[in-house]
């Protein structure tokens, strides 16, 4: 593969930061347990309750010194590019550098797109026009810009990110054009819901748009968000796991739950990372299953007993 990749393989994870107490127990369970990054959602209204996650993430960069934070995923679309370039700008100079822009086009809710006032069906080109917006606003210089949705004039945002060039940014999306988009405007693509397989074929697609438009990158980042459930066997992890994600997505999760979601015990939970890693992942975002109140056993159970079944992965 002629995409350079991160050498090192991280593992993050999918926060539950409701207040306070959780969050500085969240930051403490990372750090405790060599977790690299904690990683938020994003949504205005979902099917269970959320919270903005700019303003956790800020919350957990001050517990911490050295835990990354970042948003898995934040949907652009439904925000105007300026804000969103002043709000991210702003965190990652109080993170000091230590903050990975994940974002994406969403769209599984269009009532949050009614609520703003942003048309549905333009979510995809909006997150386009955004991501340039914004790479414009984060050089510090005074820019404009005139495209299909948003004008503006000559403006100067400051203070600029902490990081040169700004915050890395990635994107999610299975389509060809979020592809298309990973390859052309961002630092780095964030899979969800997909096979190792999948995956592999997909960062083959990106390679090759990223050549098509002429475009290198020194290091491009691989992440995948990755549901996961370790217990005795499998079935008892699948149907704790269904239940789960069933209540979080409305919708029945059984078989996208068997298909996509690491289960079982340990060694069965790790060979599914494996496969991932064999495809190209870099950056693993572990997002626990079950029933409320396990998240955190979860994922000390993760760190204690499948990561060292991987080995220098």
């Amino acid at each position: 593969m002629a995409l350079k990749l991160a050498e090192k393989t991280e593992f993050g994870f999918m926060g539950r930061m409701a207040d306070r107490e959780a969050a500085i127990a969240t930051v403490k369970l990372a750090e405790d347990n060599g977790f690299s990054s904690i990683w938020l959602g994003d949504h205005i209204a979902f099917a269970v309750p959320i919270m903005d996650p700019l303003l956790q993430l800020a919350q957990a960069a001050a517990l911490s010194d050295k835990v990354t934070v970042a948003t898995g995923v934040y949907l652009l679309a439904l925000r105007h590019p300026a804000l969103t370039a002043k709000l991210t700008s702003t965190l990652d100079n109080l993170s000091g550098g230590r903050f990975i822009f994940g974002t994406g086009v969403g769209g599984e809710f269009p009532g949050e797109f009614a609520a703003v006032g942003v048309p549905h069906k333009e979510r995809g080109a909006r997150v386009s026009e955004s991501i340039e917006v914004i790479r414009k606003l984060w050089t510090g210089e005074k820019v404009s810009h005139k495209g299909r949705h948003f004008d503006i004039p000559e403006t100067q945002m400051l203070p600029k990110p902490v990081q040169p060039g700004g915050p890395p940014l990635w994107v999610g999306g299975r389509s060809g054009a979020a592809l298309r988009r990973a390859a052309q405007l961002c630092d780095g693509w964030i899979s969800y819901v997909v096979t190792p397989e999948m995956f592999a074929e997909s960062l083959a697609t990106i390679e090759q748009e990223m050549a098509k438009a002429g475009r290198t990158v020194d290091r491009y980042g691989t992440g995948h968000l990755y549901f996961f459930r370790i217990d005795d066997d499998f079935d008892t992890a699948w149907d704790k796991a269904t239940a789960h994600l069933t209540r979080r997505y409305a919708m029945d999760f059984r078989k996208p739950a068997k298909r996509y979601a690491a289960l079982g015990t340990p060694e069965q939970v790790a060979e599914k990372i494996r496969a991932f890693h064999a495809a190209g992942v870099r950056h693993f975002v572990m997002d626990p299953t079950g029933p409320d109140g396990e998240e955190m056993a979860q994922l000390e159970r993760f760190a204690k007993e499948v990561r060292p079944l991987l080995g220098d992965l």
